[in-house]
């Protein structure tokens, strides 16, 4: 089941570029806007990341940590942030273990095939990683102006 407005983040946020694994815990006192994403370098996501990349600053503005996730390796992360120029941190969860303590981890139907995949959705935080507000359907080009007015 999908964590909703209320609940408290996991504890474990995934593995950064370095390997070293990320907890809530190392954004204390900070809110947070944390979006899920199925595949670097792929369209929707190239799209989302650039939207969120042009506003971020007016983000930094408002006091908040931005971070992105998906099951991509590291390796991948650090190509596609240095190829789209993305100043936030992506982290890798390739077992889906954050995806799936999330919710966000889903049966997906595409072209008559179903699969088990990450379902785009975007969690924002009070300082205290409490979830405030989900966005469910993601505007991949206007990520940004969906996310915003929410902060």
């Amino acid at each position: 089941m999908m964590l909703k407005k209320g609940d408290k983040i996991p504890s474990v946020l995934g593995l950064a570029s370095d390997g070293t694994e990320v907890k809530a815990s190392d954004f204390a006192g900070k809110p947070l806007v944390i979006y899920f994403y199925p595949k670097d370098n792929t369209p929707g996501c190239t799209a989302e990341a650039c939207s969120l990349r042009d506003s971020y600053p007016a983000l930094l503005d408002k006091g908040y940590t931005l971070i992105g996730i998906s099951k991509d390796s590291v390796e991948s992360h650090r190509k596609f942030a240095e190829k789209y120029s993305l100043p936030f941190l992506l982290l890798s969860d390739p077992s889906t273990e954050v995806n799936r303590a999330f919710g966000v981890w889903q049966l997906k139907k595409m072209a008559g095939r179903e699969y088990m995949g990450t379902v785009r959705t975007t969690f924002i935080t009070d300082a205290d990683h409490v979830i405030t507000e989900v966005i469910t359907k993601v505007d991949t080009k206007k990520a940004a102006d969906q996310l915003l007015p929410l902060l």
